[in-house]
C-alpha cells in the first residue's frame, strides 16, 4: 500500500464515518501477495498483504476511518483510503445504497463436473487409452499418420467433414475444462479465437485465480485429457469396424482421420509462445503472472546486448517472472522448433497432398466433378483465411484499446495479465 500523503480517508462523496458496502469478495494469499475478487462477476485484483488486510476491515464494517486508524496501528504509517476505495469502485467491488445485493447464481452442471472427474470417470479413461494402446500395438495400420486425413478422394468432402466434424470435438476439449471448472463452483464463459491460421474455441476461467493452486491443475489439464481419451475412443471404434477381411471401412478411415487431427491438437499444446494450456499450467506452477511477455524481454536484450543497444528496463517484471524467465526464454525459442517439426512431419505431408492434388485438378485436364472438387476446396481455404485474418484485425484493435486503458489506469487499480487466467484452448 502507499502512505498516505495526508489526504482525507474516505473518497469525495463517501462519508468517512460510515461503513462502505461491499460485495462479497474472496481472497487468495499467495505469499506477499493476496489476489482479491468478485466470482459473480470475474472481476479480480492481485494486492500486497497489507492492502488486502484493509480491503477485509472494510468488507467487515469498519468505516474508511476506521480502517485508516487501525492501518496505522497495525503497519506503523498512514494510509490513503481514498484512492483505496476509488480503485476498488473501478473493480466494481463497490455497492451502492441503492444497488441491491443480487443473489449469487447457481453454478449450472457443478455436480455432472465432479461426476466426470470421480474415480469411476478415471477408472473409465485409463481403460479406454489401455485399449486403444493395445489395438494399435496389434495393428500397426491403426497408429497416426498423415494418411489418415485423406478417408475421402474429393478434397471438399475431407475439408468439409473435417471442419465441421472437428467442432463437436473441441467442444468435448472445452466442455472437459469447463466441467473442471464448474466442479469448484467457478463461472466459465466460451470464446471465439484464433491461433496462427486456425479458428479455435477458448474457454474463460478468470476464477482461477481465487483458487489455492494445487486445485488449478486438473482445471488447466482438463482439454488434454480429453483429447487424448477421444483420439483413444475413436482408435477403439476404428479398430471394431474393421472389414472381415482385416480392411479399414468408411467409418474407420473417418475415425483415424478424426483421432490424427485430435493428435495435431494435442501437441499444439507443446508450443508455448502461443500461450497454450501446458504454458498455464508452468505459469500457475511457477507462479508467475506473465511470463511468456518477461521472457520475450529477456530475448530482446539478449538480441541488444549482441548488437550493443541499450538494455529494456526489467524491473518492473514480477520477481518470479524474472527468475523463471531466465530459463523459459529458451523454451520459446525450442518451442518455436517443435512447432516446425510438427509442421513439417504432421501437416505438410498432408498439406503437399492438397496442394499439388489441387493444382494438378485445376490445369483443365482434369474430369469435370474433380475440378469442381478443387475449386471449391480453394475457396473454402481463401475463406478460412479470412476469418482468421478479420478476427486477428479484430484482437489487434482490441490490444490497443486495452493499452490505452492501461495507459490511463493506476498501477494499484490494473487488473490485466497478472490477475486473470489465460483463456485455455
Amino acid at each position: 500500500m502507499h502512505p498516505s500523503s495526508g489526504g482525507s480517508p474516505a473518497p469525495v462523496g463517501t462519508d468517512p464515518d460510515r461503513p462502505v458496502a461491499l460485495h462479497p469478495l474472496v481472497y487468495l494469499e499467495e505469499g506477499d501477495e493476496v489476489t482479491v475478487g468478485r466470482v459473480d462477476t470475474d472481476s479480480y485484483a492481485v494486492l500486497p498483504a497489507d492492502g488486502a488486510r484493509l480491503v477485509r476491515w472494510l468488507a467487515d464494517g469498519l468505516t474508511p476511518r476506521q480502517a485508516a486508524r487501525a492501518y496505522e496501528r497495525e503497519y506503523g504509517e498512514g494510509v490513503d483510503v481514498a484512492d483505496l476505495l476509488a480503485g476498488l469502485d473501478e473493480l466494481g467491488f463497490v455497492r451502492t445504497a441503492a444497488e441491491p445485493e443480487p443473489p449469487r447464481p447457481p453454478v449450472r452442471w457443478q455436480r455432472l463436473g465432479r461426476l466426470a472427474f470421480g474415480p469411476p470417470a478415471w477408472a473409465c479413461y485409463l481403460l479406454v487409452v489401455a485399449l486403444a494402446v493395445a489395438a494399435t500395438v496389434r495393428t500397426p495400420d491403426l497408429a497416426p499418420r498423415p494418411a489418415n486425413v485423406f478417408f475421402s478422394p474429393y478434397f471438399t468432402v475431407v475439408a468439409l467433414v473435417l471442419f465441421v466434424g472437428q467442432f463437436p470435438l473441441i467442444l468435448v476439449h472445452e466442455g472437459f475444462h469447463a466441467l473442471a471448472g464448474r466442479r469448484l463452483g467457478l463461472p466459465t464463459r466460451l470464446r471465439i479465437g484464433h491461433r496462427l491460421i486456425f479458428i479455435v474455441l477458448e474457454t474463460s476461467l478468470d476464477g482461477l485465480v481465487a483458487v489455492p493452486r494445487r486445485r488449478r491443475y486438473l482445471p488447466i489439464l482438463a482439454g488434454m485429457l480429453a483429447d487424448t481419451v477421444l483420439i483413444a475412443a475413436l482408435t477403439l471404434v476404428a479398430a471394431a469396424t474393421r472389414q472381415p477381411d482385416g480392411a479399414l471401412g468408411g467409418a474407420g478411415k473417418l475415425c483415424l482421420a478424426f483421432a490424427y487431427a485430435t493428435l495435431l491438437r494435442l501437441a499444439w499444446q507443446a508450443f508455448l509462445h502461443l500461450r497454450t494450456d501446458l504454458y498455464v499450467l508452468l505459469g500457475t506452477v511457477l507462479g508467475c503472472q506473465d511470463l511468456h511477455a518477461t521472457a520475450q524481454g529477456v530475448l530482446r536484450n539478449a538480441l541488444r546486448r549482441r548488437t550493443g543497444r541499450p538494455l529494456l528496463d526489467e524491473s518492473g517484471r514480477h520477481p518470479a517472472d524474472r527468475r523463471a524467465a531466465r530459463w523459459y526464454a529458451w523454451l520459446i525459442v525450442g518451442g518455436y522448433a517443435f512447432s516446425l517439426a510438427v509442421f513439417a512431419a504432421g501437416v505438410l505431408p498432408a498439406a503437399s497432398r492438397f496442394v499439388t492434388g489441387t493444382l494438378d485438378r485445376l490445369d483443365g485436364r482434369a474430369p469435370t466433378g474433380e475440378f469442381l472438387d478443387s475449386a471449391v476446396f480453394f475457396g473454402l481455404t481463401v475463406l478460412q483465411l479470412g476469418a482468421v485474418a478479420h478476427l486477428a484485425l479484430r484482437d489487434r484493435r482490441r490490444r490497443r484499446a486495452a493499452s490505452t486503458a492501461a495507459d490511463t489506469a493506476t498501477a494499484d487499480t490494473a487488473t490485466d495479465g497478472g490477475t486473470r487466467t489465460p483463456a485455455l484452448g
